[in-house]
């Protein structure tokens, strides 16, 4: 446990956690003189000692969202009028956390900003879009303030409008979905589906070959489907000699045309079949949006795009991973492949996209996602996830177009805000500025300090650890 004690305040607030969000809003109470207890990894006598001196708020800021269930239910058993805040990114967790706590504030980084990032992902325009009680509220710019306004922080800097998408970009979306049914996306599905439309074509050649010399429908259906099986003509007239040849070539190309199916059937059986073949799985065209990262907050985005009727596709390294499962049970296709790959990017026709994300937990990874897009595809609007002061100046330096967005910094001034007790309800950014967004659709910049790193020893050990892989990077 490490005690920071700026201030002299008699009752110290307590930051449960050793990530870089905890660390980071320990540094902001520190720089606002108040007093703050930071336990990384406390066991149960660690946290009835800091229990004990009566704090004013408690923060639990870990990844872990069964250990934060169990310390945020630890805190409230010590202490249950005590204001408690905690991260919790699984819904079935928070729901259950919501009912055994109503006084708990309970959200995620995620949940916070994926609204943050799919108002870009729409309009260059939109500051923040999210989907709530039936309708479509975005964040934008008053028109009135100029960049020059902005330094004297006007309250009506930011305003809450109702937004519906124009009626030629819902089209194109329909369409895009449209035209996505049966696209092969890798070896497997082209051999499926080349298979499935060659025997399909020679189905219905014969079919129109005996229905074109006067047999009925029916019947010239049944010869054709036996051809294709294989069986032969039921009838093959001695005379018919154009017809006996087309029913032996036939036969011969479906036993190539049945191998082709049957290897891209057994090969989709056995992979992940994370995007589909016919159904919300499947490729979009044109007018998507590309995530690349499916952790929570690539996750969260994907939600929330589908939620807005945005076609969306997500990329993901390792195929097994958790969140590659949920998203094919939330009907979100995801590729397989690294999204800094052209290769990749081409076959996700990132020409035709709206946007890309590139929201991995890999800051670097990021960068280099954003510096492969603007080389396949200069003209699209690319997004892109980093928490680190370091890495912000070097992606805005390297992609002066790219949109950044501190998905730490708005977490931390969320949660010291609620901590103090401040009625906020979102965070949005905004020229380089993070703003709160309180009940009352109006905005409160919130000052973060320079420092983003509180001090404590495991924060120290992170910091080093990060450094130490920069070098590996290039």
């Amino acid at each position: 446990m490490t005690t920071h004690s700026p201030g002299p305040g008699a009752h110290p607030y307590i930051v449960i956690g050793e990530t870089h969000l905890a660390s980071r809003v320990c540094a902001t109470l520190c720089a606002g003189h108040r007093t703050v207890d930071h336990l990384a990894r406390p066991g149960d006598e660690d946290l009835r000692t800091a229990m004990s001196g009566r704090p004013r708020g408690v923060a639990v800021l870990l990844h872990d969202d069964v250990a934060a269930l169990r310390h945020a239910l630890a805190v409230a058993h010590l202490s249950p009028t005590t204001p408690l805040v905690a991260t919790v990114f699984d819904r079935t967790v928070a729901d259950e956390l919501r009912r055994l706590l109503p006084q708990c504030d309970i959200t995620s980084p995620a949940d916070l900003v994926a609204p943050a990032l799919a108002g870009p992902s729409l309009d260059p325009g939109i500051i923040a879009v999210r989907r709530q009680d039936g309708q479509v509220r975005a964040v934008r710019q008053n028109k009135d303030v100029t960049k020059d306004m902005l330094k004297d922080v006007p309250k009506d800097v930011l305003y809450v409008e109702d937004w519906q998408e124009r009626p030629q970009a819902r089209w194109r979306n329909r369409a895009s979905r449209a035209l996505g049914q049966l696209r092969p996306h890798d070896a497997g599905t082209r051999l499926l589906v080349l298979g499935m439309l060659a025997m399909l074509t020679v189905l219905a050649a014969d079919w129109a070959w005996l229905a074109g010399h006067g047999h009925p429908a029916a019947e010239a259906f049944f010869d054709a489907a036996r051809v294709v099986s294989g069986v032969g003509p039921a009838v093959a007239p001695p005379k018919a000699r154009e017809y006996q040849v087309l029913s032996a070539l036939a036969m011969l190309a479906t036993i190539a045309f049945s191998a082709l199916f049957t290897a891209g059937v057994v090969e989709r059986m056995l992979g992940p079949r994370l995007i589909g073949l016919i159904g919300p799985r499947t490729l979009p065209r044109t007018g998507h949006v590309i995530v690349v990262g499916m952790g929570q907050v690539g996750m969260r985005l994907c939600v929330e795009l589908r939620r807005l009727g945005v076609p969306v596709v997500g990329v993901e390294r390792d195929p097994q991973a958790s969140a590659a499962r949920l998203a094919r049970s939330l009907g979100i296709p995801v590729m397989t492949g690294n999204g800094g790959d052209r290769h990749v990017l081409d076959r996700l026709r990132l020409r035709q996209a709206r946007a890309l994300a590139a929201v991995g937990s890999d800051d670097l990874d990021n960068i280099a996602v954003a510096i492969a897009a603007h080389g396949v595809a200069p003209h699209v609007r690319v997004l892109i996830r980093a928490g680190e002061h370091e890495a912000i100046a070097e992606t805005r330096s390297l992609l002066p177009m790219g949109t950044v967005r501190d998905v730490t910094g708005m977490a931390a001034a969320y949660v010291v805000a609620r901590l103090l007790g401040e009625p906020v309800t979102g965070v949005v950014v905004h020229q380089d500025h993070i703003y709160l967004h309180d009940s009352g659709d109006s905005f409160r910049r919130s000052e973060l300090p320079a420092q983003t790193r509180c001090g404590h020893p495991s924060a120290t050990r992170q910091e080093r650890t990060s450094s130490s892989l920069l070098p590996s990077r290039g």
